[in-house]
């Protein structure tokens, strides 16, 4: 049902459009995807079967070369110099990309950067899948990465940017939802990244936590619309999505990065407030599922959900139906450094995971695999149908083209964007006729590392008519990270950049959120400011003390 899902075109002319790949699995392009591999996979070797279930990250910006720092990291992780070494010595079924940044709730596991720009991206990953034409495999790699937006976004210059999950939420229209995903993901598409490690499907109680801002919002139902077409975005563009952290990470505070948080639930809590959404994307035809790193008591207590048959295999397959790739959530967390990387990888596999993401150490984690597999502690069998479903994903997605380089951030793609950014502004306290402040001079402020947004949203007030400057009422931005002692107690406006829980706290007159601090963002907080446009989102949390919407219409 999941992987083989025909290709269609997306919404706003977003799609990548159906096509075949440029390397040698182009001569199967007609043939069903899940028999060719099937067929791939019975005469691989086991050094091939174990390479498809694993998903590392390598050091270094281009496929080839690598600085000296890079190569040295590269050693000790992998016994190679560079990425494409790394693809061609382990039989890569894929390899994820990633980018440290500042105010990223998952920084502490990203252990590289390697994406700056489109351009670099590009020759990155045309470098890779050169490495990956020549393998046993003959399909394109799974080249990933975490670009959530919002505060988990890793490439942020040069593409579409689309606002927070939350964001979504407020605006509350599905078919929005699903251009802007189509046109961003068009975008990822064309850089060489084909699956995406989103749409979150996690369902927040009252927000906060390391979910925050990444969910659609704390209703089950509309979490589960916004996931479907955020879905159904993505595969219009051509990419795999993931819908993460199985089953379910809004409802506990705790970290799963660092600790091991715990799910109270009962089933049935869980069946009617976290599964919905994961429902949704199946129903959608979700390519991955994610399992968290979660003690879900319900099910099976004290074993991480990603390391659970019972969470995996009885729920998410048995229950869930779901048939397609299910990719562990990064193996460098500290919930499954609790066994050594070879042990971990073993573990995961036999607990129903397909692919392993970012074993701490990869030479270690091949070795426990192909060790498990001749001792038998790894039944082939579970090896040879992780490694056919991989695969299948793989030769699905060599059916469709990549787009051209040039056509990243195109106009159709930003507006998409612009729109659903627009709709997501939520007034939630003060008037909604006219200006929100009386033309004249306005000073904007923030908290220290805001420095650009507060000049985009300066440009985007003086361009409403405004004087900006150092007089006149103040309108004060807080975002990710910021507390109480942030907000400004003289402000005539409070706006959040993230989730809305901190404007419970300012006495301002006039509350607003957009939930995102892109440039769309305040380009469309200004025109609000300004009377040019209504605030027309309503809060997807609820939040004490705060209305959904501060407007009487």
């Amino acid at each position: 049902m999941t992987l083989l899902a025909g290709c269609g075109p997306g919404p706003s002319g977003a799609s990548a459009g159906p096509a075949t790949w440029r390397g040698p699995s182009a001569t199967g392009s007609a043939t069903d995807p899940a028999a060719r591999a099937s067929a791939l996979v019975a005469g691989f070797s086991d050094e091939d079967l174990v390479g498809q279930v694993l998903m590392p990250f390598a050091y270094g910006e281009d496929a080839t070369k690598a600085s000296s720092q890079a190569a040295t990291a590269n050693r000790g992780y992998a016994g190679v110099d560079t990425a494409a070494q790394m693809v061609e010595k382990y039989r890569l079924g894929g390899l994820i990309l990633m980018n440290r940044a500042a105010g990223d709730p998952t920084a502490s596991t990203n252990k590289t950067s390697n994406i700056t720009s489109p351009a670099q991206v590009r020759t990155l990953t045309d470098g890779l899948q050169r490495v990956a034409a020549t393998l046993p495999s003959r399909a394109p790699l799974l080249v990933a990465t975490d670009q959530e937006y919002g505060v988990v976004n890793r490439l942020r210059d040069g593409v579409t940017q689309l606002p927070s999950a939350m964001a979504f939420g407020a605006a509350g229209d599905p078919a929005l939802t699903r251009a802007a995903w189509a046109a961003a993901g068009s975008d990822l598409r064309a850089v060489g990244i084909n699956v995406d490690f989103a749409p979150i499907a996690d369902v927040v109680e009252q927000g906060g936590g390391v979910i925050g801002s990444r969910s659609y919002g704390s209703d089950p139902a509309a979490v589960s619309g916004q996931v479907r077409a955020a879905v159904q975005g993505l595969r219009d563009a051509g990419l795999a999505a993931t819908l993460k952290h199985f089953p379910g990470h809004g409802h506990t505070n705790g970290d799963s990065h660092t600790q091991l948080p715990v799910l109270g639930q009962s089933r049935d809590q869980l069946a009617a407030g976290d599964l919905p959404p994961f429902s949704a994307g199946i129903g959608a035809g979700v390519d991955l599922v994610m399992s968290g790193h979660l003690d879900v008591r319900a099910i099976d207590p004290g074993v991480p959900a990603s390391f659970s048959s019972k969470v995996l295999i009885d729920l998410l397959r048995g229950q869930l139906g779901f048939r397609g790739v299910v990719v562990s959530d990064a193996l460098n967390m500290a919930p499954a450094q609790k066994y050594p990387p070879g042990e971990a990888a073993v573990r995961a596999l036999v607990a129903g995971n397909d692919l392993l993401l970012m074993p701490p150490d990869l030479t270690a984690a091949q070795r426990g695999l192909l060790d498990g597999l001749r001792s038998g502690q790894l039944p082939k069998q579970r090896l040879v149908e992780a490694a056919t479903r991989v695969l299948t994903l793989r030769l699905r997605l060599a059916g469709y083209r990549q787009p051209d380089l040039a056509s990243v951030a195109g106009a159709p793609r930003q507006a998409a964007a612009a729109k659903v950014t627009a709709a997501a502004v939520t007034l939630l306290r003060g008037g909604c006729q006219g200006p929100l402040v009386p033309r004249g001079p306005v000073r904007v402020t923030a908290s220290s590392g805001r420095d650009q947004q507060t000049r985009w949203l300066s440009e985007a007030l003086r361009a409403q008519g405004y004087a900006v400057g150092q007089s006149g009422p103040e309108v004060r931005l807080v975002g990710y990270g910021d507390e109480k002692t942030d907000l400004s107690s003289g402000a005539a406006v409070t706006v959040a950049m993230d989730e809305p829980l901190i404007l419970a706290g300012s006495k301002s007159p006039v509350l607003l959120a957009t939930y995102s601090s892109s440039q769309a963002a305040m380009t469309s907080l200004a025109a609000v400011i300004a009377g040019a446009a209504p605030a027309p989102g309503r809060s997807p949390l609820d939040v004490p003390g705060l209305p959904r919407s501060g407007c009487v219409r």
